[in-house]
């Protein structure tokens, strides 16, 4: 090849190789710096697609796990408000088998007959205060609850529940029982026992949700972990391979401006033969 003074195709071909390195340098750095091994959708066209589905999934499963945890609260909020309420009951039927014996006077069962009536008033209070934000939760007036506890559109994402406890004291038949005297304590007890029974099944269909809410929680943390797995191997950047690449690209990248260098003197060597 002659010597060639217009058009110096070395250093075009040095540019060329430099500009590369250069590009695989960048790629590196900003692989390394973010923390993505796809740093532009060219890089990989069909992983970027599937990994942003599969980050908008995760997204979903932390709200709808968030979701689970909220409806756990207000069912445990219902709980303990009813948990109150057996406490009252039981406090009621100690008060009644106290009553309906002799070992008490009138006076005693006054006292006691006063007792009995805040107690009542107490938890109709609490049936008819307890809520979870503007929901009330045990005065009946719940109705059909549904929780989104899913990634996804469908009613297989949602967990639906009737929400009908009712712990006020009419519905229980405690409201305006008095014991002034040994029968009626002795049918204040029978009463208890009844209303004990009703808020102990209110009890057991609270607990039946929060089971099937902690299982639900624990099936989407499975998925949360499994998806944030695959979803790394398609996104998460090897620091190892971008590390060696970026090393790489800086000793090619100082060989290519070496050349460069070299490459520019040619134009200068035919001078010589002018000379």
């Amino acid at each position: 090849m002659g010597l060639r003074i217009q058009t110096n195709l070395p250093s075009i071909s040095a540019q060329r190789v430099l500009g590369v390195q250069q590009q695989r340098m960048q790629h590196a750095t900003q692989a390394l710096a973010s923390g993505s091994r796809i740093v532009s959708a060219a890089d990989d066209a069909a992983g970027l697609a599937i990994s942003e589905n599969l980050r908008g999934q995760i997204r979903g499963i932390s709200q709808a796990r968030n979701n689970a945890f909220n409806a756990g609260s207000a069912i445990q909020i219902s709980e303990g408000g009813l948990n109150e309420v057996n406490n009252v009951l039981i406090r009621l039927r100690e008060l009644g088998i106290q009553a309906a014996s002799d070992t008490v006077g009138e006076k005693e069962r006054t006292f006691l007959n006063e007792e009995a009536k805040q107690l009542i008033l107490e938890a109709d209070r609490i049936a008819n205060t307890t809520q979870f934000g503007d929901q009330k939760l045990l005065d009946g007036s719940g109705g059909e609850m549904t929780f989104h506890v899913g990634p996804f559109a469908g009613e297989e994402n949602t967990v639906s529940y009737s929400l009908a406890a009712n712990a006020r004291a009419g519905e229980l038949g405690i409201e305006g029982l008095e014991m002034t005297d040994k029968e009626s304590a002795r049918e204040v007890l029978s009463v208890v026992d009844e209303a004990l029974v009703k808020v102990s099944t209110m009890r057991a269909n609270f607990g039946a949700v929060q089971s099937r809410l902690n299982a639900t929680v624990s099936n989407l943390d499975i998925q949360h972990e499994n998806l944030s797995a695959a979803n790394s191997r398609l996104r998460d950047v090897d620091v190892a391979k971008e590390s060696a690449e970026m090393a790489s690209a800086q000793v090619l990248q100082s060989a290519a401006v070496s050349v460069l260098a070299q490459a520019n003197t040619f134009p200068g060597m035919a001078l010589k033969l002018l000379g």
